[in-house]
């Protein structure tokens, strides 16, 4: 399964490198087309390797249409932080690493459809949400009654892709539009390690405090919603696989 997910995932590392190899930020088009590939095959994947189910995906739906009404609702947000991302850390948590993804990349999906939102930020945004759900799927037990430390683990995965997630999205807008800077800036050819560089400077110095609310956000909302939320995903994980949860 994590192998599936790995595979997958390398377009999309590709996507975010390009700039680093000094090839500019790649066409938009074929960009959307690979990202949507990538996660109907993983999906498609899940199904045939049967670990995703009718129930799993009626649930992956509903948590996919729950999450984009979320985000169109709060489309602003508050500075950085956005509350789009408390049930992708919940479900990956919860449901393992591919369904956390899978969460990620169709709620910034369908909220981009549904919005009116597409445009060549949406690839990068489709992978880099993926990827929260998937680091919290990691670091997820599935115990059925999620502890107090379960909720501090979430809550320290969200507030560390909070700046993973900012840092992410900064690439593509760093390349195409940031090149007038000798110390911050980008230009087509230009040295792997001085493109990180210059982006790391670029970085420090626009987003780190912006980010800073979503990652704090991101921490305080698993702290007072985790547990509760947690546990009901867990129940329903474990009707689906037949588990029995002790009173």
């Amino acid at each position: 399964m994590r192998t599936r997910l790995a595979l997958l995932s390398l377009p999309g590392a590709v996507l975010f490198a390009w700039p680093f190899l000094g090839l500019g930020p790649p066409p938009a088009v074929p960009a959307l087309a690979v990202t949507v590939g990538a996660a109907g095959a993983l999906l498609l994947m899940e199904l045939g390797a049967r670990q995703l189910d009718n129930r799993r995906l009626a649930l992956l739906a509903a948590l996919a249409a729950l999450d984009s009404a979320v985000r169109l609702a709060f489309i602003t947000g508050i500075a950085g932080f956005n509350p789009v991302f408390f049930l992708i850390l919940c479900a990956g948590f919860a449901f393992g690493p591919s369904f956390g993804f899978l969460v990620g990349a169709f709620s910034l999906l369908t909220s981009a459809l549904v919005g009116g939102g597409m445009g060549p930020w949406v690839p990068f945004q489709v992978f880099a949400a993926g990827w929260v759900g998937a680091a919290a799927g990691l670091c997820g037990p599935g115990r059925p009654l999620p502890t107090r430390w379960d909720v501090a683990r979430l809550a320290a995965v969200g507030f560390v892709t909070g700046f993973a997630f900012g840092a992410l999205m900064d690439v593509p807008g760093w390349a195409a539009g940031f090149q007038g800077s000798p110390e911050l800036g980008w230009r087509p050819g230009m040295p792997p390690l001085t493109a990180l560089a210059h982006f790391g400077r670029y970085y420090l110095a626009t987003s780190l405090a912006y980010d800073s609310f979503r990652a704090v956000g991101s921490a305080l909302m698993v702290v007072a919603l985790g547990r509760p939320v947690l546990a009901a995903l867990n129940r329903l994980r474990a009707r689906f696989t037949f588990e029995v949860i002790a009173a």
